[in-house]
């Protein structure tokens, strides 16, 4: 959904509403825990090292969405990630537009030495697939990771083509900085 200015509370919380009971509009639901993504759909996985001694920070940062905050992009209602939780991305667009992106939380893992969660899109998001956040501490080394299949679904992003999956390869990289600043 695009917006030309950004939307109130109320029109997210309609949109959330609308949304979050809908089933999961892509294959393979998990399949970013498995690694058994579906054919079709971009592939990708980007990672960093963060500082050694930050993991707790590092689960608490992923916990409270500092990946998508650090990218400019706006989480409603912005409660802690939890299991089959649904929220709405408010993504900024060039100008004073918007593009507005529910979700729900597919998994949540939550361990010593790993911390992390996947989103499933939601039918009137842009594009349709599963992104997976995940902070691992292993041998003296933080590591963070984004591991994710989609396809654009709106029109619009489907027009987009290469210029929509240069902003997705772009949100990605920003989330990799946002845990490294966070961090």
């Amino acid at each position: 959904m695009l917006f030309l200015r950004r939307p109130s509370d109320e029109r997210l919380q309609q949109i959330l509403e609308d949304q979050q009971a809908r089933p999961f509009p892509y294959p393979s639901v998990g399949a970013t825990a498995t690694g058994e993504v579906p054919d079709g759909y971009h592939h990708d996985r980007f990672e960093t090292n963060l500082a050694p001694d930050r993991f707790d920070a590092a689960r608490e940062a992923l916990r409270a969405w500092a990946p998508q905050r650090g990218a400019g992009i706006r989480v409603y209602p912005g409660d802690p990630v939890a299991a089959d939780q649904a929220f709405v991305l408010v993504l900024p667009l060039p100008g004073p537009g918007c593009a507005v992106a529910p979700g729900r939380v597919v998994y949540v893992i939550d361990e010593p030495d790993r911390f992390g969660f996947a989103y499933g899109t939601l039918p009137a998001h842009p594009a349709w697939g599963e992104e997976a956040f995940m902070v691992t501490r292993s041998g003296g080394r933080v590591r963070f990771q984004v591991v994710a299949f989609s396809r654009p679904h709106d029109p619009l992003a489907r027009l987009g083509g290469p210029l929509a999956r240069a902003v997705q390869v772009r949100t990605i990289r920003s989330y990799l900085r946002s845990m490294e600043a966070a961090t």
